[in-house]
């Protein structure tokens, strides 16, 4: 079954080439069932390629599902033509009385700030808030993830010396959740962050449970027991030349960037990214779909309550 997208959306044509099923809000009117409803609050300031990575792990599922694109503020992006915000995202306030089965926030590039410090976080707290009692589940991506840990428990991240870049080893710590099912006992996922919360911390919140984690990443999966909060520390969702193009952006801007680690072949910029965890972040977000969402949402989303 296929996502549907706003009309003329740049991301199907990208989406298509690729063999996505995917369609327009006019032939998904014509389908007689209850589709899925899932937002995407777009935080990262090039929201055109955030949108085809997530859109494509929304894809792999036989459940039909309505996208919204919500927007937190009117001020214009950095790196997104303020036409095509006009044209396909929504206001927050827009969709402030909707529920949804799924929510999406993801991550943002405001490693150095404090939380207070952000121009939005006000909005932040308020959407996080609503979360609660509007959505089913709702999945947290790095910053936004570190974000919702201080809004929701009081834990505040650290800042590391160096920033964690490249894709990393992890292992899965409770192969019975229903968000792991079928991932290998060890994977690969990238991160691209300064952000740490400690393992001590997230063991400290009861509701909380560690579903995978790196030696140097530490915790990557946290899910909450009612499956309604889930937290990505890295980005399962980067296409194989995110790394790469972060990297020469570093190296634009801070002149000596550590290379990416276990990401080039034989650690050399000049050679060839390896993409080695696409399969896995697909697998998450259909497992997400599946089993925290479709299976655990009431069939009239009036019903859901905090």
């Amino acid at each position: 079954m296929p996502i549907r997208i706003p009309s003329n959306l740049p991301a199907q044509n990208v989406l298509n080439k690729e063999n996505i099923f995917v369609m327009d809000s006019q032939r998904a009117a014509t389908q007689d069932i209850r589709p899925m409803e899932v937002g995407i609050l777009n935080l990262m300031p090039n929201k055109m390629e955030t949108e085809e990575q997530f859109l494509r792990l929304l894809s792999n599922t036989p459940l039909q599902i309505n996208i919204d694109l919500i927007r937190i503020d009117n001020q214009a992006p950095k790196n997104t033509p303020a036409a095509h915000m006009d044209n396909f995202y929504l206001a927050f306030d827009d969709v402030a009385s909707k529920k949804y089965d799924g929510l999406i926030v993801t991550g943002a590039p405001l490693a150095h700030l404090a939380y207070q410090d952000v121009k939005y976080w006000d909005k932040m707290t308020v959407i996080m808030d609503w979360a609660r009692r509007h959505v089913q589940s709702t999945l947290f991506s790095c910053w936004a993830a570190h974000g919702a840990i201080y809004h929701f428990f009081g834990k505040n991240r650290a800042l590391r010396e160096r920033k964690l870049s490249g894709v990393y080893q992890h292992k899965v710590q409770n192969e019975h959740d229903e968000l792991l099912r079928g991932f290998d006992p060890v994977f690969n996922a990238p991160h691209s962050r300064y952000g740490e919360i400690s393992l001590a911390d997230y063991g400290s919140i009861p509701e909380l449970n560690i579903l995978a984690k790196s030696e140097e990443g530490g915790a990557y999966i946290i899910a909450s027991e009612d499956k309604r909060l889930v937290f990505v520390t890295g980005h399962p969702e980067y296409d194989p030349e995110s790394l790469k193009q972060e990297y020469q952006r570093d190296l634009l801007n801070n002149g000596n960037p550590h290379i990416p680690v276990n990401y080039f072949v034989d650690d050399d910029p000049s050679k060839e990214p390896i993409a080695s965890w696409r399969a896995h972040g697909s697998l998450l977000f259909t497992n997400w779909l599946n089993y925290y969402v479709y299976q655990n949402t009431p069939y009239d989303l009036a019903k859901l309550t905090d």
